[in-house]
Parts: structure tokens; sequence; C-alpha cells
């Protein structure tokens, strides 16, 4: 598996997935390959590429837990599937959203923006507390709509409970919105189990993918719920046949797919998707929480390194974020981008975050070189 990750190759360890995972060999190979199909045959073999989409979307839905391909939409980005939800749903004056206060702004603009339409939106701060569930769930009332969160929070790697929120949600009548860009590829996830009724992640983190393809996820009975913001071609059935005088939107998920597809970044997110779903979640999610669990436990043996993120097992991600007592976040960031080792600032600590093909070896470069900044 390692040949297939180049980035091991350089010196400093590449420890920045939640913000832009690299490309394996396979996805920039695919990519190549098809951008050199097009330059030497154009579009000759486009329904080859349609039977490639046909292929993603089933790849996705066994990443996700969807019960069919025909819930997997493929947008552009996060933000545009978690618009597709606020802008679409027929919101009244009395209604509100709860959400986590500190929410990444593609996971919180949207939802405020509902102002304007008489929505109030509950940002409820679950860093204060052990049971984060709970409080969101105490924040829902008889005028609640949605809840939404993200399954892993972007700066300090909080892994929520999702089973207990979707539990809590389907009892209450509530929709339950799942940000995932911080899970899928990393952790194994199931819209199914947390019954979630959406769920939307960027490709280009932990799923190793291009920016510009994300997955959105919508449940069969909720589709019909959502007005459509966009029209166009491909959202319609029998998109290719053009001698019809009617236009029918899709049932599936394709509804949400107004004009046409970025074929290049589904030939990227395809490579990517065969190769995680070869390796498999479960054996993925390991090894990233190994990597976890060793820095968790290497990190305070080092003089005056604090962690900022949740310790216990469950509340654990691949995400990890620090701080130092004395010496500034800024200072810890800028000595370790200069030894060539890419991780974040984030809310008052470094974030650090390898993938499932990183190790022991990269963990103690990263270790050695963090123990002579301090």
């Amino acid at each position: 598996m390692h040949e297939q990750f180049p980035v091991l190759e350089q010196d400093a360890p590449y420890l920045n997935h939640a913000a832009v995972g690299p490309w394996p060999r396979v996805t920039a190979e695919a990519v190549q390959a098809f951008a050199d199909e097009n330059m030497r045959q154009g579009s000759a073999n486009y329904f080859k590429w349609l039977e490639r989409e046909r292929d993603l979307r089933e790849m996705l839905a066994r990443l996700t837990g969807a019960p069919s391909a025909d819930d997997i939409a493929l947008l552009k980005n996060t933000t545009e599937c978690i618009s597709a939800v606020a802008w679409g749903l027929d919101w009244q004056p009395s209604d509100n959203v709860v959400l986590p206060a500190g929410e990444f702004p593609s996971n919180r603009l949207p939802w405020l923006a509902q102002s304007a339409r008489g929505v109030a939106a509950r940002e409820v701060d679950i860093r204060a507390t052990d049971e984060p569930e709970a409080v969101l769930i105490d924040a829902m009332d008889a005028n609640t709509r949605l809840l939404t969160v993200s399954s892993v929070q972007w700066a300090d790697g909080l892994r929520l409970d999702l089973e207990r929120l979707g539990a809590a949600c389907r009892k209450r009548g509530v929709l339950f919105f799942v940000d995932a860009i911080q899970q899928l590829g990393a952790l194994p996830i199931d819209v199914a189990a947390c019954q979630a009724d959406f769920l939307a992640a960027d490709a280009h983190k932990w799923l190793l993918a291009p920016e510009g393809i994300a997955v959105f996820f919508c449940r069969a009975d909720v589709r019909p719920k959502l007005q459509l913001l966009q029209q166009g071609w491909h959202m319609v059935d029998r998109s290719w046949d053009f001698d019809r005088t009617e236009w029918p939107v899709s049932d599936t998920a394709v509804r949400f797919e107004a004009g046409s597809p970025n074929t290049t970044g589904q030939a990227a997110l395809h490579a990517s998707a065969g190769l995680l779903l070869e390796f498999g979640m479960e054996r993925i999610g390991a090894a990233v929480l190994e990597n976890t669990d060793r820095l968790m436990t290497e990190l305070v043996r080092i003089d005056g390194i604090r962690l900022n993120s949740h310790t216990a097992p469950a509340r654990r991600s691949g995400i990890v974020n620090f701080r130092h007592e004395t010496i500034a976040p800024g200072t810890l960031y800028q000595g370790l981008k200069e030894r060539g080792i890419s991780c974040a600032l984030r809310e008052g600590g470094v974030r650090v975050s390898p993938h499932f093909y990183q190790g022991e070896t990269e963990l103690a470069v990263f270790l050695e070189a963090l123990a002579h900044i301090v």
C-alpha cells in the first residue's frame, strides 16, 4: 500500500489531511489517463464515463452506508450540499435549527442566513461539557426543524455519537444533517445506523481526491420535501433523451445535479474510493485511531505540551490538537513548517492529522522535531 503514496518519500511527514489530502498514485494516474484520453479522443467514450459515474455512486453508497446508490448525488463541495438543504426546506417563521457553536463556516453560514426567513439558529456550546450530545438534544424543542453537526469537529477532532443524536432526532421528528468531511475516508460511518437524513463530505480531505467534487446523501423520503434551487438537463430522468417535450425531474438524488458533471473529479474520486474500499474502512479506521493514540501518548511526554483534543477513546478521531504552556501556537507551527512538516494552526493550538498509510516512522520524525522546538 505504501507505494500508492509518494508523499511518504519526503523527509518531513505530511500531517494535514484535515485540510487537504495528498492524492494516491492510482488517483493521479487516473486523472492523467483521463486527460490523455480526452486530449486524443474527446468524448468518444462518454458512455463509459457514465458507467464510471454509476459505479462511483455505488462505491460512495458503500462508504456511507446509504441504502442505495440512488441516494447519492455528486455535487461541487460540502457548502453546496448544505445549501441545497438550508435553502430547499420550506421553513416556517417559528422554526429553529440547532448546531454546535464553532462549526466550520460551511456548516454555519447557510443556517444563519435563514434568519431572513424567520428561522432562529441555536448555537450550542458543546466543549464545556463531557456530554455534547445531551446539550444538543436539550436545545431542541417543539419548533426545532433540523439538527446539524460535524461528526468530527474540524479544529480539535471531537467525535460525536451520531447514533444517539440520530435516535433523538427521529423520536422528535427533527431532520438530521451530518457534515462528515472530517470522518468519511478516515473512520467508518453509516447513515442508516445513525438515521441521518442528509450527509455531506468534500472529497479533498480524508477521501484523498481533488477539490471540486463532493458526496451528498439524501434520504429517499426526504428528497421531495426540498425545493430545487437549480434547473438543468442533468437532473432529469433519461437525461440523454433530447427528442422529448417533457423533462420530469429524477426521483433519485441526481435531481440535485443540475448541469454537466465534473468528469475529471469523478475519475479521480473513483480511483481513491476504490483504494479505500480495497483496504477496508474498518482497517483504515483502526490505523487512524492507532496514530491518534500514539500521538496523544507521546505528545504529553514532551515538556510543556498539553492536549486541546478530547482524550476519551470514544471522542477520538484522526485529528489531534495541542498547545504549549508558554510557547505560542504560532511559534510551534512556524517551527514545524520550517522543518517541512505540514500541519495547521487552529483554535489556539497546532492541529495534526495523519492518515492510515502513515505510522510510527512519520510520527517519530514529527515528535522529534517538536521536541527540538520546545
